[in-house]
This record gives structure tokens, C-alpha cells and sequence, in this order.
């Protein structure tokens, strides 16, 4: 257990310095794009320094969610606060499809009256924007694997740079062509791309929230190992849920009439468990299976 210790706080530590710098620079990078963008009058740059800012909102909500989720236990929280980062996770998700109805709606009224764009400071911005997203996102690609929180932040940042791309190759169209119809069908296009990236954020989240068993975990194979360890003649009431964006949590009840039991056993099964499913924290309760005193959570429709 003491590897995963070591991991974790590795992983944290990587995660505190990805957000801090990804405020800083997408902080300064959203207020220099919208004053550019009220400059040049393009709505697609506008709308990309909206997203932008709405990240670095996202950003602080995931760090701070980080944060907390390290707080120590108490008599009141016994799980400390490791769940806020499956709710910051959510709002993260929330937040971004909020902005995007926002981005559509005024796309819609710069269809109806179209304004002329400066092209070539719409192009060099967004350039700029490619090249500081980019970054970002490689802070957090590491991390994602293994906290839905972080992979919000790094999915935030991907489809960031993808949508200055966009702006980019809007901004060239309109330099070309002179279309101003270009701005606000880029500026859809935007909306589409973080739709798309943040749906299966927000889905996940949610599922977490709802203390479903995370989705890499296949609670079939879980309890078909359980049931295969020496002595184990039954499983039941087995709950599987996340304790927060990057640790889950296992209870189960092992009937086992003829087995004397060990810290040995409970120790080499949390073990197993950690390593085969990535079941950091696992509680077992060991029964004989005495007809006589049958356990009340034994069927499955009862929790």
C-alpha cells in the first residue's frame, strides 16, 4: 500500500503545480485575447477568451476541489473531504455548457447583423492561444489517467487549443474571402467542440456523485475474484463507489464457515485488490454463514 501512498501524493503534487500554472498563464492570456477581440470586433476571439476565462474558473474550482480532498478526516466528515473533487468535477462540467449556450446565443444574433473583423490580429491571437493551451494541457496529461478531476482540466485545455486552431483558420477564411458570415459559424463550431469534450465529463461526474462503480472497474470480474479466494463459500453486499476523482472504495461481506482468519489474509487481500482493480480502500467482513443468524444484507436487492 505504501506504493500507491508514494504515488498519489506524486501525483498531487504534479496535479498543485499543473493548476497553479495553468491559472497564471490562462488568466493572463483570456484578458489580453478579449481586449484583442473587442479591438478587432471578431466574436469568434470573444467568445474563445469566454471559454478561456471559464477555465481558469474551472481551474481554481479543481484546485481548490485538490485541496480539500487532502483534509484529514474528522468525527463529522470520516472520509475527510475526498468527494469535493467529484463535485468540482461536475460543476467544472456545468460551467462550460453554460458558457457555450452563452457563445451560441450571441453567434446567432452576429448572423442576423454581421460586423466587419480584423483579420490579422484575430489570427496572430489565436495563434498565440494555440501555442499557451497547448502547454497547459501537456501540465495535466499525465495526471488524467488517474483523477477525473485533473482529466477535466486537461480536456478544458485540449479542446482549447483545438478551438484556437479554429479561430485561427476563421480568421484566415475571412482575411481571404471577406465573408463575415465566418466569424459567427466558427464561433458554432467552438460551442460543438466543447459540447462534444465536456458531455463525457459531465456524465462521469455525475455517475460518481450518484456512487456508481467507476467505469474502469468491472464489478463482476471484482466479485468473481473474491468469491475464487481460498475458503470463501459466498459474497454478498458488495458496494464498490468512488471516494473521490482518484480513490474507490470497497465493502464486502466474505462467508467463510471452515476458514480461520488473519490480519495475514485481510492485509494480502487489500493488496490484491489495490493492484488488480485499483481498489484503494477496501473493508471486509467475514461471516460463517450460520443459518441460524443469517445476514440481513444478504440479498442482493438489500443495502
Amino acid at each position: 500500500m505504501s506504493g500507491h501512498i508514494h504515488e498519489k501524493q506524486a501525483t498531487e503534487n504534479s496535479a498543485e503545480r499543473a493548476f497553479a500554472f495553468g491559472i497564471v498563464l490562462n488568466l493572463g492570456f483570456a484578458a489580453t485575447e478579449a481586449a484583442f477581440g473587442f479591438m478587432a470586433g471578431s466574436l469568434a476571439l470573444l467568445a474563445d477568451a469566454a471559454h478561456n476565462l471559464s477555465d481558469v474558473l474551472g481551474l481554481v474550482l479543481a484546485w481548490g476541489a485538490a485541496l480539500l480532498s487532502q483534509r484529514r478526516p474528522s468525527p463529522r466528515f470520516t472520509y475527510g473531504m475526498r468527494n469535493s473533487s467529484i463535485w468540482a468535477a461536475m460543476l467544472n462540467a456545468l460551467l462550460l455548457l453554460v458558457v457555450c449556450g452563452a457563445m451560441a446565443l450571441e453567434a446567432i444574433q452576429r448572423f442576423a447583423e454581421p460586423k466587419p473583423v480584423q483579420s490579422m490580429t484575430v489570427i496572430v491571437v489565436a495563434a498565440i492561444g494555440v501555442v499557451i493551451n497547448t502547454a497547459t494541457a501537456l501540465a495535466f496529461a499525465k495526471g488524467q489517467r488517474h483523477d477525473l478531476n485533473v482529466r477535466g482540466a486537461f480536456l478544458h485545455m485540449a479542446a482549447d487549443a483545438a478551438v484556437s486552431v479554429g479561430v485561427v483558420l476563421s480568421g484566415l477564411l475571412i482575411m481571404t474571402t471577406g465573408w463575415l458570415w465566418i466569424d459567427p459559424t466558427a464561433t458554432c463550431a467552438v460551442v460543438v467542440v466543447i459540447v462534444i469534450g465536456t458531455w463525457g465529463l459531465l456524465r462521469d461526474s455525475i455517475s460518481l456523485a450518484l456512487s456508481a462503480v467507476p467505469s474502469r472497474i468491472d464489478p463482476i470480474a471484482v466479485r468473481t475474484w473474491l468469491e475464487k479466494l481460498p475458503g470463501v463459500a459466498e459474497v454478498h453486499d458488495l458496494h464498490i463507489w468512488a471516494m473521490s476523482t482518484s480513490e474507490v472504495a470497497l465493502t464486502a461481506h466474505l462467508v467463510m464457515p471452515e476458514t480461520q482468519v488473519s490480519d495475514q489474509f485481510y492485509e494480502e487481500v487489500a493488496h490484491k485488490l489495490d493492484r488488480r482493480f485499483g481498489i484503494h480502500h477496501a473493508t471486509l467482513q467475514i461471516e460463517r454463514g450460520d443459518m441460524r443468524n443469517p445476514c440481513r444484507l444478504s440479498p442482493e436487492h438489500v443495502v
